[in-house]
């Protein structure tokens, strides 16, 4: 049964483990201290076990897309699994979201992971679509989550500190992380830095770390003109102010293609810029756009009311605030990626100089705001295959499944050695990197 997050339920877990024992996937005792720490090696052995019935599980999730903030199903499928590998479980936090808690046989540092539940609603899908479906990852996220859960309770006895496991709703609507947030759960459970990986349109096997850039923010304008000319005149102002963008939207596959490669590049068109996408619809102009770095927002919404100053009668509203970019700490990510390296290969991480994917927003912002971490590209490009297949939202995204083994293996290492006592991040003070801008 599906029950709120209150103090008293996570801080009972968090007493009860730490009462010097810890439990084993088989729920025996382990007495810690003298074990040593967790190896890659004992790491990669377990994904290797575990791996076939991760890409079962990720299959399964795939079936059952649910909407933003409807995500029952897969909150009840996480919860199962989190509970079968002796995690402490708690749901309902922020709506759907379950919140997964293990202490290693000795003491460390607090670390948190986070994997986004949801699916892609109708109208978010590229050229629209019938119905919610799996087409950002979030099905490949949620699994791979599950397999480091899994992962790092086999090996608990060797384990340091803790790990608190964040499946998050509504990430599509950006509200699912402002949601969980906003129940005290950070605080509650002392986390230290966070982590998450993405989905991304690169080979296989490969990782695109993000140091000083990231995701976009994201926002929003309304303008009413009036006059018998109404429809024509908003038409027109549709126009102008789609003329303020910097760089194109994407409308095939060439266009993707260049874009990934401009995130590759330093100081390319990405490093700054402007996207917007303006319609019109009777008297009205609903605009949404995206900027890089974020304070360049303030001066697109001058210009947005510029233009529409010079029809007689427009009216423009703006919502509070936009929603900010999500900043990644340079440091940070530069630790993440020697790690990598040295764990999986020279080839397996490769760095983006811009803010990539340049036309959606990401509210793992609202995390990195609070505490440092890393958020990384995951590649799930299959050999050959179309770009589409593994950029986000398109309607034929298709992941190639060897890469929640890879995610696995990365993220389990990382973790236990982030959880390691006198291994913290340099945090945000680490700097965003030049163009990258301030944090959110």
């Amino acid at each position: 049964m599906e029950r709120a997050l209150s103090r008293r339920t996570l801080l009972a877990g968090t007493a009860a483990a730490g009462a010097g024992l810890a439990w084993g996937a088989s729920g025996k005792a382990v007495a810690g201290g003298w074990e040593r720490p967790v190896g890659q090696g004992a790491v990669d052995a377990e994904v290797a076990r575990l791996e076939q019935g991760l890409i079962e599980l990720r299959r399964a999730l795939h079936r059952h897309p649910e909407a933003p903030g409807q995500e029952q199903r897969t909150a009840g499928v996480v919860a199962r699994e989190l509970r079968a590998a002796g995690l402490a479980v708690t749901t309902g936090v922020g709506g759907h979201g379950v919140v997964g808690f293990l202490r290693g046989a000795r003491p460390g540092r607090t670390v948190a992971y986070r994997a986004d539940m949801d699916a892609v609603p109708p109208k978010d899908i590229v050229g629209g679509g019938r119905a919610v479906a799996h087409l950002c990852g979030h099905d490949v996220h949620t699994a791979v989550a599950l397999g480091v859960a899994q992962v790092l309770a086999r090996l608990r006895r060797h384990l340091d500190g803790t790990v608190v496991f964040l499946f998050q709703p509504a990430e599509e609507t950006l509200s699912g992380a402002r949601a969980l947030i906003g129940t005290g759960v950070l605080e509650r459970t002392r986390v230290e830095e966070i982590h998450a990986l993405h989905c991304g349109p690169f080979p296989v096997g490969r990782f695109a770390v993000t140091p000083g850039f990231g995701m976009p923010g994201q926002d929003k304008a309304a303008v009413t003109v009036s006059g018998p000319d109404a429809p024509d005149a908003a038409r027109r102002l549709a126009d102008e102010i789609d003329a303020l963008a910097t760089v194109p939207l994407p409308r095939t596959p060439a266009d993707l293609e260049r874009i990934v490669a401009d995130a590759l590049t330093p100081n390319g068109p990405l490093a700054r810029f402007v996207a917007v996408r303006a319609r019109a619809q009777e008297a009205e102009v609903s605009v949404s756009y995206r900027c890089w770095p974020q304070e360049r927002y303030l001066g697109v919404r001058k210009d947005i009311r510029r233009l529409a100053t010079s029809y007689a009668g427009a009216g423009v509203s703006f919502p509070g605030e936009p929603f900010p970019a999500m900043v990644c700490p340079e440091r940070d990510a530069r630790v993440l990626a020697r790690h990598l390296r040295h764990t999986l290969g020279h080839d397996a991480v490769t760095e983006l100089h811009a803010a990539f994917p340049p036309f959606s927003g990401e509210d793992f912002a609202l995390y990195l705001d609070r505490v440092p971490g890393t958020f990384t590209f995951l590649g799930v490009r299959a050999p050959g295959a179309p770009l589409t297949t593994s950029y986000p939202h398109y309607p034929d995204f298709a992941p190639d499944e060897r890469a929640l083994g890879i995610g696995v293996r990365a993220m389990a290492g990382w973790i236990a050695e982030r959880t390691h006592r006198g291994q913290g991040l340099p945090g945000r003070s680490g700097g965003s990197g030049g163009s990258g801008g301030s944090g959110a």
